[in-house]
C-alpha cells in the first residue's frame, strides 16, 4: 500500500463529463441525457475552465486525473488527449502520474479505447457493475455480460491498469450468488476492485418504486453479512480494502482518489465538479448548459468558491480519512489547520469507541519497522479479553491524542455512526 503522505505534495485534477446514453436507476450523480452534444464548443470550455483552475494552483506538478461522469468514455479521445496536454503545459507531470477514465463496457465505447489510451490514459475504471444479465437489466445497463466481457478483454490488452466496479447487495441477493460473483471477478485478475453496495438515493428511479412499494432493498443484516464477506474474500485472493469500498493489489490502490481521502489539494473542472485548494472549496456549475455558458461569459465554470474555516477542514479531513484502512493522521489535521485535536475530535467518544473494539489509535504517525501491523505501529487500542488497559503496554489511557485513528474491522459497517460520534461541533 502507498505509505500515508506519499505524494502528498502532488495535485489531482478531476474533469467532470456528464453526458450518458442513459440514466440508470440507482444514479444520483450528476449526469444527463442530450440528442446532440457540440464538441467543439465542449472541448473548448473545458480547456477555458482548466486554464482559470491552473492560475489558482501554480507551481504545482499533477500526481493524476480522473475523467469522470456521466460516462467520460463518450468523449472524443481527442478532447481527452487536448486536456491531458493541456494540463501538462500548466503544471508539468509527476513522473509516473496516473491518468484514470471511467468508461462503460459497450462495444460501442470499447472501440475507443486503444485511442483513449494513445491520448494518455493509463488506468480505465470499468463499470461492469453485474456479471449477470438479470442483474445488469435490472440496473438499467447498457450492455450485456458478453459485451461487458469483451469490453474487459480490450481493457486489459490496452491500458497499463484496469479496475473493475461491480454493485452488489442487491434485492434477493444471497451469501453463495455473490460469493459465485466475486470469486468470477477476482479471477478476472484485475489489480483493483470497486465493490459497492447498493444504496437507494434520493430522487433515483429505485427511491421512487421503494416510495412506490415495487422495490424491497435487502435488509441491513444480510448486507452486512455480504459487507464482511466482501471484505475477507478479496483480502484472501491479494485485494485487501484500502477504503471502505476499494479493494487493491499492494501498489495498485487509486492515487487520485487516495488525495480526497487524505485531503490534499485537488482542483475539479466540468459541469458540477468539486474541488478544494488553498484552503477553499470550489463548486462548478451543475446543469451542462449553465456550465457552458458560464465558461463562454467568465472564462470558467465556477458557480461557488468558499473559504473553509479551520474546523471545517478539520472535520472534513477526519470524515474522509476515517474511509481508509490506514485511517487519518490526527497530527496531520492538526498541524495544517492550526488546531489542537481537542476542538474537532471528541476525546470521550474516542475513548468509549476503543474501549468496544470499534476504533483503534496509533501513537505514532509514521510507517512501522518490520513486524509492524498492516504497515502501521502495532499499538492496540482496548485490552484483550475485557481487562482494563495496563501500562506501558501499547493500550493507549486517557490522555493526549493519538498521532493517527482508524476503524476496525467490527467498526467499518458502523462507520456513519463512528464518524457521528468522533466529531466536535
Amino acid at each position: 500500500m502507498l505509505r500515508p503522505g506519499a505524494r502528498s505534495a502532488s495535485l489531482a485534477l478531476y474533469v467532470h463529463w456528464p453526458f450518458c446514453v442513459s440514466k440508470c436507476p440507482y444514479c444520483d450523480f450528476n449526469s444527463h441525457v442530450r440528442a446532440r452534444v457540440d464538441q467543439a464548443a465542449w472541448r473548448a470550455a473545458l480547456l477555458a475552465d482548466l486554464a482559470h483552475e491552473a492560475a489558482q494552483l501554480p507551481g504545482r506538478t499533477l500526481g493524476s486525473i480522473f475523467f469522470g461522469g456521466g460516462t467520460p468514455s463518450l468523449m472524443p479521445p481527442e478532447t481527452v488527449a487536448a486536456v491531458i496536454a493541456a494540463a501538462e503545459r500548466h503544471w508539468g507531470f509527476a513522473e509516473d502520474i496516473e491518468i484514470t477514465l471511467e468508461a462503460n463496457p459497450s462495444s460501442v465505447e470499447a472501440a475507443r479505447f486503444a485511442d483513449l489510451a494513445a491520448a494518455g490514459v493509463n488506468r480505465v475504471s470499468l463499470g461492469l457493475q453485474a456479471l449477470d444479465d438479470e442483474a445488469l437489466r435490472f440496473l438499467g445497463r447498457a450492455h450485456d455480460l458478453g459485451e461487458g466481457l469483451a469490453a474487459l478483454d480490450v481493457a486489459q490488452r490496452v491500458f497499463a491498469r484496469v479496475s473493475l466496479d461491480l454493485i452488489y447487495a442487491r434485492p434477493g441477493q444471497d451469501e453463495a450468488g455473490w460469493t459465485a460473483e466475486l470469486d468470477r471477478a477476482i479471477g478476472f485478475g484485475t489489480d483493483h476492485l470497486s465493490l459497492y453496495q447498493l444504496v437507494i438515493e434520493p430522487g433515483t428511479r429505485f427511491e421512487t418504486l421503494v416510495r412506490q412499494g415495487a422495490l424491497t432493498p435487502l435488509d441491513d443484516d444480510a448486507a452486512a453479512g455480504l459487507f464482511a464477506l466482501t471484505r475477507a474474500r478479496a483480502a484472501a485472493a491479494g485485494l485487501p480494502a484500502y477504503e471502505i469500498s476499494n479493494h487493491a493489489r499492494p501498489g495498485a490502490e487509486s492515487r487520485h482518489n487516495l488525495t480526497y481521502w487524505r485531503y490534499g489539494d485537488y482542483g475539479g473542472i466540468g459541469p458540477g465538479a468539486h474541488g478544494r485548494r488553498g484552503g477553499a472549496a470550489t463548486l462548478r456549475h451543475r446543469k451542462p448548459e449553465n456550465w457552458l455558458e458560464a465558461v463562454q461569459a467568465q472564462g470558467h465554470g465556477i458557480a461557488a468558491e468558499t473559504p473553509l474555516a479551520p474546523h471545517d477542514r478539520a472535520v472534513e479531513a477526519l470524515l474522509m480519512g476515517l474511509r481508509l484502512a490506514e485511517g487519518v493522521d490526527v497530527a496531520r489535521i492538526a498541524a495544517t489547520t492550526g488546531l489542537p485535536p481537542s476542538s474537532w475530535l471528541d476525546d470521550a467518544a474516542l475513548e468509549r469507541l476503543e474501549r468496544l473494539g470499534l476504533v483503534e489509535s496509533l501513537l505514532t504517525s509514521a510507517p512501522a519497522q518490520a513486524g509492524g501491523h498492516d504497515g502501521y505501529s502495532p499499538f492496540k487500542v482496548g485490552a484483550p479479553h475485557g481487562l482494563p488497559p495496563a501500562r506501558g503496554h501499547g493500550y493507549r489511557e486517557r490522555g493526549p491524542f493519538p498521532a493517527r485513528i482508524r476503524a476496525t474491522e467490527a467498526g467499518f459497517p458502523l462507520l456513519d455512526a463512528l464518524l457521528r460520534e468522533l466529531v466536535r461541533p
